[in-house]
Order: C-alpha cells, then sequence, then structure tokens
C-alpha cells in the first residue's frame, strides 16, 4: 500500500477522532451503580455497550447471551465479494471478542418477559434481569424471496452478500461473470435492510471490474430498487445517480423482487405505480439473467415481536423492529430496556457507523437508570455509509435524521459530495481494525 501525505494526513486524522472519543469515555467518571444487565446480542452493537459499561462500572455484573463461535466484521462481506478482502481477515473466535470482566453464555434467546425482567433461553432456561440492553441484531429473510434459501445460495448463479459464504461466492461469480458477460441483474429489498449502501456497493464494484478486465462491453447490467429513489439523502443523491448515467446502468425504481427460478435464470418482480388517489397498481416483470446479485428481505428477530417489544403501528411496526425512543435509545414501553443497532426502531440506517455514535447514549443513560437520575444523552440519528463506486474511490455519506450531510472530521474539510480517494484508504485499511481493537474493547 502507498498512501500520499495528503491520504496518509487524513486517515491519521480521523482515526485519531475516533479513538480519541473512546479515551474521554474510558477516562469518564465510573459509576458505583450496582444492577444485573443481560446483554441479548454479542455482535457490534452488543459488545460494544459491554465494552463500555464494563470501563465505567466499578462492579459490573454484565452477561451477554449470543449463539455464535465466530465474530464478523460484517461490513467487509463487500469487500471479500470484490475481491479486496480474503474470507479469514473479517473474523475472529467470539471468545477473543468478550471484553474482560464479562460473561458470555453461549445460548439463543427464546424469549423475554419484560413484566417480570426474565429472558427464555435454548439451552440455559431462564435468565432474570434488573437492566436489558436489546441488541440482537436482525434477522434475514431468505424464505421470503420465492425459490431462494440460504443453504442453495450460488445455485442458478443467484448470490447475496448478505451471507459470509454467499459473499465468497459472489466473488468467484464476479470473476466468471467478467470473462462471459450477458445480463446482469442487482436488487435490494423492500424492507430496511443492514447496510443499505451495500446493494449499490457490489453492482458497482462489478461494473468497475469488468472495466479494468476491459469486458464491460459484454455485459448488460440493471439495479432495480423498490424505492422511490435511487438514494434517499439529497446531498449526494445527485452524484450517485450520474455515476449510474454514466456506466450506462439503468434504475429501475420501485421495483421488488418476488421470486428467482435459478433453474431457468429467471427473476420474477413487481413494479409498483401509485395513483393521485392513493391506490397502487403492480405490473408484474419477468427478466432472464446470467448473474443475479439480489437482497433479502430482512426484519427483527422472531422473538422481539412475540415478546411484544415491537413497535405496532407506524412505518416501522412492518417488520418487528423494535419500540425505541429515537434520541434517548430506551424503549418506549419499559425503561429498563435499552436498545440499539440493527433491532432499533429508528429512523436511521442500520450500520456500524452509526453503532458507532448509539452505543455512548446507551451506556450514559442506562448509568443514569441504574442511579435514579434523568437520562440526557441524546443520538441525533448519525450514521455513515461508504458507498464504493470503483476501486480506489468512494462516496463517504455521513447523515444525521434531518437527512443532512454530518461529515466527521478531518472528511468535513472535503467535498464529500464527490468520491474521494482517501474514503477508500479509511474503509479499506482503517475500517476493520478500529472495529476490532477500537469498538468492541470500548475505546471508539
Amino acid at each position: 500500500m502507498h498512501l500520499t501525505r495528503k491520504q496518509f494526513l487524513v486517515l491519521s486524522a480521523a482515526t485519531a477522532a475516533a479513538l480519541s472519543s473512546g479515551a474521554v469515555l474510558y477516562r469518564a467518571t465510573r459509576s458505583k451503580a450496582k444492577g444485573k444487565i443481560l446483554i441479548l446480542g454479542g455482535g457490534a452493537a452488543g459488545l460494544t455497550v459491554a465494552a463500555q459499561l464494563a470501563h465505567r462500572l466499578h462492579t459490573p455484573d454484565i452477561t451477554v447471551i449470543d449463539p455464535s463461535e465466530q465474530h464478523f466484521y460484517q461490513p467487509g462481506f463487500t469487500l471479500i465479494a470484490a475481491g479486496v478482502y480474503a474470507p479469514d481477515s473479517v473474523w475472529k473466535p467470539q471468545k477473543a471478542c468478550i471484553p474482560s470482566g464479562v460473561t458470555w453464555i453461549k445460548d439463543s434467546v427464546l424469549s423475554v418477559d419484560p413484566d417480570k425482567k426474565t429472558v427464555k433461553t435454548k439451552v440455559s432456561g431462564v435468565l432474570d434481569y434488573d437492566f436489558l440492553v436489546l441488541a440482537p441484531g436482525l434477522q434475514v429473510n431468505w424464505n421470503k424471496v420465492e425459490g431462494i434459501s440460504r443453504s442453495t445460495l450460488g445455485e442458478g448463479n443467484a448470490h447475496s452478500i448478505y451471507d459470509f459464504v454467499g459473499a465468497q461466492r459472489t466473488w468467484t461469480a464476479v470473476q466468471a461473470f467478467a470473462k462471459t458477460g450477458g445480463t446482469a441483474l442487482f436488487t435490494d429489498t423492500y424492507t430496511k435492510h443492514k447496510c443499505g449502501g451495500a446493494p449499490k456497493k457490489i453492482c458497482l464494484l462489478t461494473d468497475d471490474f469488468m472495466r479494468r478486465s476491459q469486458t464491460r462491453d459484454s455485459a448488460n447490467i440493471h439495479f432495480y430498487t423498490a424505492s422511490k429513489h435511487l438514494y434517499d439523502i439529497p446531498y449526494y443523491t445527485p452524484r450517485l445517480e450520474a455515476i449510474y448515467a454514466e456506466r450506462q446502468i439503468p434504475i429501475h425504481l420501485q421495483t421488488r423482487l418476488k421470486g428467482v427460478d435459478t433453474h431457468a435464470k429467471k427473476v420474477y418482480l413487481e413494479q409498483i405505480t401509485h395513483g393521485a388517489d392513493a391506490s397502487q397498481t403492480i405490473t408484474p416483470i419477468t427478466q432472464s439473467y446470467d448473474f443475479l446479485h439480489f437482497t433479502p428481505p430482512q426484519s427483527a428477530p422472531d422473538f422481539v415481536v412475540q415478546s411484544g417489544l415491537s413497535w405496532t403501528e407506524g412505518p416501522l411496526a412492518k417488520e418487528g423492529w423494535a419500540m425505541t425512543d429515537k434520541h434517548t435509545l430506551i424503549h418506549m414501553k419499559y425503561a429498563n430496556i435499552v436498545c440499539l443497532g440493527d433491532v432499533a426502531g429508528i429512523p436511521t440506517s442500520k450500520t456500524s457507523a452509526a453503532i458507532r455514535k448509539q452505543a455512548p447514549v446507551v451506556v450514559e443513560n442506562l448509568l443514569a437508570l441504574m442511579e435514579g437520575k434523568q437520562p440526557e444523552a441524546r443520538y441525533n440519528g448519525y450514521a455513515a455509509c461508504p458507498i464504493i463506486t470503483q476501486y480506489g474511490k468512494l462516496l463517504l455519506c455521513e447523515f444525521d435524521y434531518d437527512k443532512k450531510p454530518c461529515a466527521s472530521f478531518p472528511f468535513s474539510l472535503l467535498d464529500t459530495s464527490k468520491e474521494l480517494r482517501e474514503g477508500w484508504w479509511l474503509k479499506v485499511y482503517a475500517l476493520k481494525p478500529l472495529y476490532f481493537y477500537g469498538m468492541l474493547t470500548g475505546l471508539a
């Protein structure tokens, strides 16, 4: 890797800025509050909060419940599918990621009884708590795409990077498609989903890989989105739309994937047209493909819905997202439950960058609740989505609840409405170590 002086300074400043926020947290006043804390989920959200709480409590009583043997840096799946990361570089044993002083129960949650303050698990039975951190991530519903299951990913050249093995198979398929050409279809989904930019990234990376292989003329690439817009953050949308136009990739709006016939290599789509009287017209579309990358529908885990912790009305109720105050991140019905990460029913993107900003708010407000004080920390909806547009450049999209740009230092000094090479270096070389050695240790 060769960095210019400017790129080195930007990357160093960005890393220092992230670590400095953790250093402040680490030196913050330690609390003498006591209480049994159960954390449901040992992913980015659960372990980041566990680490920060362990630093802040004099006598921590923290237990994480999670069934996974491996801890994945999931933002790396796109880079596996692009041939940038080796698969073994994006995971560590879960045991090695559990913060010091925190107990790990390797188990699955079956239900929560928030009135009795108990959690029922598959193996360990019923566990009680005083305070609950709800951070189980989300559930990928492969079966909601007809003809698809997780076990058959890759059959019929239908792929998805929302799976560790699936990302590896995608890279193999991208390389093969660059040699054969044909029709490539990329779809997102109609639900809120992890890293909303991921379907766009793998589409543009596939296009760029073919250009670098000098075989792009042999491909017909299309992008289908269930949304009314390619991207709904106005500051970044014009340039992203221009990139698709320049690359000659047609964008099909308000079109959702219904099913895949992997034997015939056909997709079944539905295009939704909204009338002036709020009516909807659904037009079925059948399209043949040679290479397909799809995004499966996603939702809150079933136990969250079944335990009565989800929104029951409004746009966030459809997929069962947890009923969460968008500023304090405290559950709207149960004040001893805090929620963060993908499961939280808040109007922002589901990204690890959002979790990094949510975790300190959750910790401050949970400590306040434990101490009998009014929770005052507030989350402004910050999220970041580095949309890779080609090998070596990306749009570094950072925004808040109002969908206004919210660039972090030192990127606030640059024009982030256009692609940045510095953003690529941050994405590829800095964010993964920052995740494993900063976020998961409570220092970033």
